[in-house]
């Protein structure tokens, strides 16, 4: 797991909005690709564990409170990692997201930050998932 976006763990982002990260009441936010909640390609071990993720949060926020533990299980963002994983289909790829997602867009790092000093901010906050894929998985439902 990878603290949410790439946000210093030390609680140097969350520092004026309700204090460190890590003290009481503080918050953990956890970052995992959206396979939870259905088939993602790739190896069976790693869609077991990314789709455990979500109880592991659930478990922690119980286990370690007052600490705040939320996850962030984001889609496909559009960063340069991910431009380098389709290779030569990355633009038609992008282009299909943006006809297909409702959002009409595809989700970026900004969304990501947003939502993770969301939660860093608000301390009522705890043992959620919160997918952010610009409603991919609610296509085909």
């Amino acid at each position: 797991m990878a603290v949410a976006a790439g946000l210093p763990s030390d609680g140097s982002v969350a520092r004026g909005h309700g204090g460190p990260v890590h003290g009481p009441g503080g918050m953990t936010a956890r970052e995992a690709r959206a396979a939870r909640a259905g088939s993602a390609a790739g190896p069976a071990l790693t869609a077991a564990l990314t789709a455990a993720l979500g109880a592991v949060a659930k478990s922690l926020a119980l286990e370690i409170a007052p600490i705040r533990v939320n996850l962030i299980a984001a889609g496909f963002v559009d960063t340069p990692l991910s431009a380098s994983l389709p290779g030569d289909r990355f633009g038609e790829l992008r282009e299909q997201l943006r006809t297909t997602l409702p959002i009409r867009r595809v989700v970026g790092p900004a969304d990501i930050a947003a939502l993770a000093v969301h939660l860093m901010t608000s301390t009522a906050v705890t043992g959620a998932t919160f997918d952010i894929d610009g409603g991919q998985q609610r296509i085909g439902e």
